[in-house]
Formats: structure tokens, C-alpha cells, sequence
């Protein structure tokens, strides 16, 4: 199942907006949003896909987060999530319905909102980036904002799980712990090297700092007023990817397909830099885990996005493990779901 949206122009708050604007419309990333849910079938295992079908193209708005529960079907795009009666095998659903409303807008691509069921299916996990770099259009903007939603799987008891995450996207179980796991993409305008995109733990009521401060409890002295009692909350992520990388998408590895080596890390799509010189991303980058946390740095596995000179050739979005333990990626400026298998 693959989500189709895009950013679209949103009406500039500030000069940042505008600024967006213009750097990703000239990275491929704003176009018309095609707002629906496409399935896609590999019918004769070849690895490669030989039907289509229009899965769900009604009602949606950008839509993003995409869950199977039981015979339930979920889907988050950008102001609600919404849920429809499923059957295993259908190529097409309706009779869906909104079961919560999300905070809509949001800083450069800051409308994506994930969908992940905890391990029982009692609870779902929903991200919400924030609507801002550092909280430039005052905090009353932020609500439900820069966290991870918990919600039952009807909508209701809606509740901030985690929170101070700038903007979360991809979320997994590490497979050794069973602790949840996202990337988040860091703030701003403070220069190529700062701040890192990161890697995390999430855990029920941790705070990592947005917007007072970074990397734990380094002040952003930007953000007016200033909350001291806030900063001293904040958490350090587990993991730094390096500045501006993006990081969205995020799947462990619990194939055994690929060597060895693979077994148990992460994978994790990096959509790339707009506003760094070099760029930075464009690509999939493996973390190798031991016990349950990371064990070394970040490895290339699925580069060639970014030629030498001009335009991207595409952007890592989301990253998922086949059922044949292939890895397969999502790439929105290519247009392209690319797999990559071990050699046999």
C-alpha cells in the first residue's frame, strides 16, 4: 500500500515560509497532491509489480500514516484520522469515517502524520510535527503539536505520549527490547551543523526539548519567552544522524534475507537537505543495534539520489521490510518504489 501526496503552497506566515517555498519547489517537492492510497501487487513474486489498483482515492488530505488492524483499515492525513472496514485480499475500501481531528498546516513539510499500533493493537501511536521552525507563531499555535499521539483504536482517550519531538515521522519496535523507536527532523537556521536530526527511544512521557532547547538542554535563545523549567525537562535523543538529513522513514530489520550484519539495525530513509551547503541525505542509511541500542555509525546501503550538480534524481521517504526480506523505499521526487534484495 503506498500513500501518494505532496506538499502544496500554503499561505507565508514570515519570511522562513517564504524561503521554504522557494528552495523546495525547486527540489521536486511541491506539486499537486494526488491524495489517495495506491496497492500495489507483486502476483507472481518476481519482485517486481504486475498489478495496480486504486485502493482508496476518496476523502483524503495528503494522506500519510497507513495501519492494518484486524479488520480494520486506518489512515492519517494531515487533519484526521480515519478508519474503514477491511478484508484481507480487497482492492478497493469505502465507507470509511473520521474518528479524530489533527492539527492541520505546519513549517515546510511538517503536514506528514504516522500511524503505528502498539504490540497488543490496544493503543495506536500517531506524529504530529509542529506547525513552526521554534515556535515563532506563538506556542497557543502548538497544541497536540511536536509529539506522539496515543489514542484507542475507536479515537477516543486521545493523549500526548511524547512530546518536545520537533517533527516525528518514522516508528518501529526494535525487535530486541520491543521499546519504540522514531526519527524526528531537528530545527532550523542555525547554522549546516546544527541541530541533528536524531534517532530516538520513545518512551511514555519524555520530553526532547522543542522548542527551548536541542539536544537535550542547549538553550535555543531564539524562542520567546524563554522556559528555564522547560529546558530542565529535556531530554538528549539516543542517536544523532547529522544535521538536516531528514530522516523519515524507519524500519528494523527482522528478515533474514539480507547477511548477517543487517540483522536487528535499522533502516532509515533520509529525504535530504534543502537549506544546507552541501546537501546532506539523499539516501538510506543503516544503524547496526547491539542490545537493543545502537552499536556504531551511520552506514550508506541506497545512495546515487544526488548527482555532483543540479536536481536530485529522487528523495528517500519511507522504508519497509518485504515479506521475502527485501527492503523496499519509497522515493516521492522519483516518483519510484525501488527494492533492493540480497544477491542469490
Amino acid at each position: 500500500l503506498v500513500a501518494q501526496s505532496s506538499t502544496i503552497k500554503t499561505p507565508s506566515k514570515s519570511m522562513e515560509d517564504h524561503i521554504h517555498y522557494f528552495l523546495e519547489r525547486h527540489t521536486g517537492v511541491i506539486r499537486p497532491s494526488p491524495n489517495r492510497i495506491t496497492l500495489l501487487r507483486d502476483s507472481n513474486r518476481d519482485g517486481v509489480v504486475d498489478r495496480s489498483y486504486a485502493f482508496l482515492d476518496r476523502d483524503l488530505d495528503r494522506p500519510f500514516g497507513m495501519l492494518v488492524l484486524g479488520d480494520k483499515f486506518y489512515v492519517a492525513d494531515t487533519g484526521s484520522v480515519r478508519v474503514y472496514p477491511y478484508r484481507n485480499g480487497q482492492t478497493r475500501i469505502a465507507g470509511g469515517k473520521k474518528i479524530l481531528s489533527l492539527p492541520v498546516g505546519g513549517y515546510n513539510n511538517h503536514w506528514t502524520r504516522n500511524l503505528f499500533a502498539r504490540a497488543d493493537g490496544r493503543k495506536i501511536y500517531v506524529t504530529v510535527g509542529s506547525g513552526s521552525n521554534v515556535g515563532e507563531h506563538g506556542m497557543e499555535n502548538e497544541k497536540h503539536r511536536a509529539t506522539v499521539l496515543e489514542m484507542n483504536p475507536d479515537g477516543s482517550a486521545l493523549r500526548i505520549y511524547a512530546s518536545g519531538i520537533r517533527n516525528p515521522n518514522g516508528l518501529a519496535y526494535e525487535p530486541q527490547t520491543g521499546e519504540l523507536w522514531t526519527v524526528a527532523n531537528e530545527r532550523d537556521f542555525l547554522g549546516d551543523d546544527l541541530v541533528p536530526d536524531f534517532l530516538t527511544r520513545v518512551r511514555d512521557g519524555d520530553f526532547y526539548g522543542w522548542p527551548w532547547s536541542y539536544w537535550g538542554k542547549h538553550v535555543d535563545a531564539r524562542v520567546d519567552p524563554q522556559r528555564p523549567d522547560m529546558v530542565a525537562k529535556a531530554k538528549a535523543p539516543d542517536y544523532a544522524l547529522g544535521a538536516h538529513v531528514a530522516a523519515l522513514g524507519l524500519a528494523f530489520y527482522t528478515a533474514d534475507a539480507f547477511p548477517q550484519h543487517y540483522r536487528g539495525g535499522a533502516f532509515i530513509g533520509e529525504h535530504g537537505s534543502w537549506n544546507r551547503s552541501p546537501y546532506v541525505g539523499y539516501k538510506v542509511v543503516f544503524v547496526p543495534f547491539r542490545n537493543g541500542l545502537p552499536s556504531g555509525p551511520p552506514q550508506d546501503f541506497l545512495t546515487g539520489f544526488l548527482p555532483k550538480e543540479g536536481t536530485a534524481y529522487g528523495r528517500p521517504v519511507g522504508v519497509a521490510v518485504a515479506p521475502d526480506g527485501a527492503l523496499l523505499v519509497a522515493d516521492d521526487t522519483g516518483d519510484a518504489i525501488w527494492r533492493v534484495a540480497a544477491k542469490k
